[in-house]
């Protein structure tokens, strides 16, 4: 009996260590969640804003001057970004991210996969280990996979010129960005989103506003684009950034309360079992001392 509590109190000892390391990346992804969420959330109105006018400039100079970002072909080569975290402990966030690119690849992209066409570049580690193993006949690039170590504009600029000069040297036909958006730290959800070529949606067809560009058309427009792009770009990585934090303090948090409840059921083994071998030894008291009366 005494090697069974001595095993109950190693495993209570053990709980209580899991639960203060929970707790304390509960607390370090809370601190690091509110300074994501003022990034994203002051960045996305802008992001937004930004992105409809792109959209209704694009549809009110559709033909008249060239846009090499907003041509559609047909998709012959493709690239996929996957935007993941480097770390787990985050509950389905990476999964949910990874589910949203296959289900892409494997419908829409299945025969340029086959035709050897397929490109995916992976922001974050857990997105290249899993695209590495399971889809060796795709190009995968990894040089980024370390990008949130620092989300400046100049760092996250560098990998949508990149994407941006494959699309416009027809080196790829079609970009889409897999990632998280962010709500709040307790939802988050991941969506796979076109990036290039330019949507223009057809509401915007419709209306063809009387723009005056100062200067000239073609001139603000190859220093408008590009830069609304690399915006765009950078919301996808600060919303992931965010929603990473927020999906890791609440799996923590969570973890935190089941390892609370597991030590009050180990409490009550323990007791239990404590119990029955203070019962066990007064029952062989009372015995022995019935026998030397008797």
């Amino acid at each position: 009996m005494s090697g069974k509590l001595k095993e109950v109190r190693e495993r209570m000892k053990s709980v209580r260590s899991t639960q203060q390391i929970t707790n304390a990346m509960k607390m370090v992804s809370a601190a690091k969640l509110r300074r994501a969420q003022d990034a994203i959330t002051q960045m996305r109105p802008y992001a937004v804003k930004l992105n409809q006018m792109l959209k209704n400039i694009l549809a009110s100079v559709d033909g008249s001057v060239s846009n090499p970002f907003g041509i559609h072909r047909t998709p012959e080569k493709a690239m996929v970004v996957v935007i993941t975290s480097s770390r787990g402990l985050c509950g389905a966030f990476n999964t949910n991210v990874i589910k949203a690119a296959v289900h892409k690849i494997d419908t829409d992209y299945a025969e340029i996969r086959r035709n050897g066409n397929l490109t995916i570049l992976c922001i974050g580690k857990k997105g290249f280990d899993f695209f590495r193993k399971g889809y060796k006949d795709c190009t995968i690039i990894r040089d980024y996979v370390n990008l949130f170590q620092d989300l400046s504009f100049a760092k996250t600029s560098e990998v949508a010129k990149l994407i941006m000069d494959q699309f416009e040297n027809v080196e790829v036909d079609r970009v889409d960005v897999a990632y998280s958006v962010f709500k709040n730290a307790g939802t988050q959800y991941a969506t796979l989103t076109d990036f290039l070529p330019v949507q223009i949606e057809k509401s915007h067809k419709k209306a063809r506003a009387d723009y005056i560009f100062e200067p000239d058309q073609d001139l603000l427009l190859q220093q408008l684009v590009p830069n609304i792009l690399k915006i765009q770009f950078q919301r996808f990585l600060l919303d992931t950034h965010a929603s990473e934090h927020g999906a890791r303090m609440t799996a923590m948090d969570k973890a935190t309360e089941n390892a609370e409840e597991l030590i009050k059921e180990l409490r009550i083994n323990y007791n239990k079992a404590r119990q029955e071998a203070i019962t066990r030894e007064l029952s062989e008291i009372v015995g022995g001392a019935a026998a030397l009366e008797g």
